[in-house]
């Protein structure tokens, strides 16, 4: 290979990687995956690579990539799949009757670090608008819709291109694309799902962090009287990949005091996931010392409660996504947290 070629191979590569970030949002937002998003940009890139030197220029290459992209996941959706969340498949289950019953993992909606699914960006609108459409919420609301109306949805509406743009991508006409959107807002509607009207600022105003900082303080403590203060009364719990989801701060509390004892004394580490405030928690290791991998943790809050409060368990996918050690030494956590 000449000096020249490499060259050009290296710049190649450089313009791709830039567009990663962006890639993997889109895809995260049409297949409700994490790592299959990640999957289907590898694919894209790679594709990209290889067809080059048959990409004319006549689109910019930020619309070539997501046209393929799109492809790529179109290719993915056939399959049917459509991942969800514990109160899109089952009834809320009463703390008697509560069991953990686990599915497959391509059953559920995944979290995503914001690091791989947000780009950065110098415009306020622009992040609110990319933030609030990776929250739980409408990511389950998308997964209700057929896989061309979703990429029609997100083109348009998140991404805010025009109907021309969308069309030319998609291969079809102004007027598909216009009638498609307005089928999958209607859907929308029709369907509000849990947490949709959760209310997060960016950055997080006083009385949000104070609302967090009370919660690890009470959950630290396992202090349900405190945590209870917290909860909307119609709170909702879900624990992926268990199907059981709980309403109510007392079924909530409930639980977290009989099933879910082994939890108390565990320790929360901040993340930025889905848009929102989130955890890592580490609970209690008898064996080892410290504290190991129990859950990341998604809340949602309006109001001045927390309305939602998500616990993804499978650790040995998550922690390492987040970038999470999967021990915590307890000198280390109260180092970081200046104890």
């Amino acid at each position: 290979m000449s000096d020249g070629t490499a060259t050009t191979t290296t710049d190649l590569d450089v313009r791709l990687e830039k567009h990663r970030v962006e890639l993997t949002g889109y895809c995260y937002r049409m297949l409700g995956s994490s790592f299959e998003a990640e999957d289907a940009v590898q694919d894209t890139m790679v594709r990209a690579w290889r067809s080059y030197d048959k990409f004319e220029g006549r689109s910019s290459l930020r619309s070539w990539l997501y046209r393929i992209a799109t492809n790529v996941c179109l290719d993915m959706l056939t399959a049917g799949n459509k991942r969800a969340r514990p109160m899109d498949l089952t009834e809320s289950t009463p703390l008697a009757q509560a069991a953990l019953s686990p599915r497959p993992d391509h059953t559920w909606l995944e979290p995503a670090p914001d690091t791989r699914v947000l780009p950065t960006t110098d415009d306020p609108a622009e992040a609110a608008v990319a933030k609030e459409s990776v929250r739980l919420a409408f990511m389950a609301a998308l997964q209700q819709l057929p896989p061309k109306q979703r990429a029609v949805l997100i083109l348009r509406e998140v991404l805010a291109w025009k109907a021309s743009e969308a069309a030319e991508l998609l291969g079809t006409s102004v007027a598909s694309v216009n009638s498609a959107l307005q089928r999958a807002r209607a859907t929308l509607a029709e369907q509000r799902q849990p947490g949709a009207d959760a209310a997060v600022s960016d950055p997080l105003d006083e009385e949000q962090q104070k609302l967090l900082d009370r919660y690890v303080a009470a959950f630290e403590g396992y202090d349900m009287t405190a945590l209870t203060e917290l909860l909307h009364e119609d709170a909702i719990m879900t624990m992926p990949p268990f199907d059981l989801w709980l309403t109510g701060a007392g079924d909530i509390t409930g639980f977290m005091t009989t099933m879910g004892a082994p939890c108390a004394g565990s320790r929360l580490v901040p993340v930025e996931v889905n848009g929102l405030p989130g955890f890592a928690q580490y609970k209690p290791d008898p064996e080892a010392g410290g504290f190991t991998p129990w859950a990341v943790q998604v809340l949602e809050i309006s109001g001045g409660r927390i309305t939602g409060f998500h616990c993804f368990l499978d650790t040995k996918r998550w922690f390492p996504l987040f970038g999470l050690p999967l021990h915590l030494e307890a000198e280390a956590y109260e180092v970081e947290q200046g104890v």
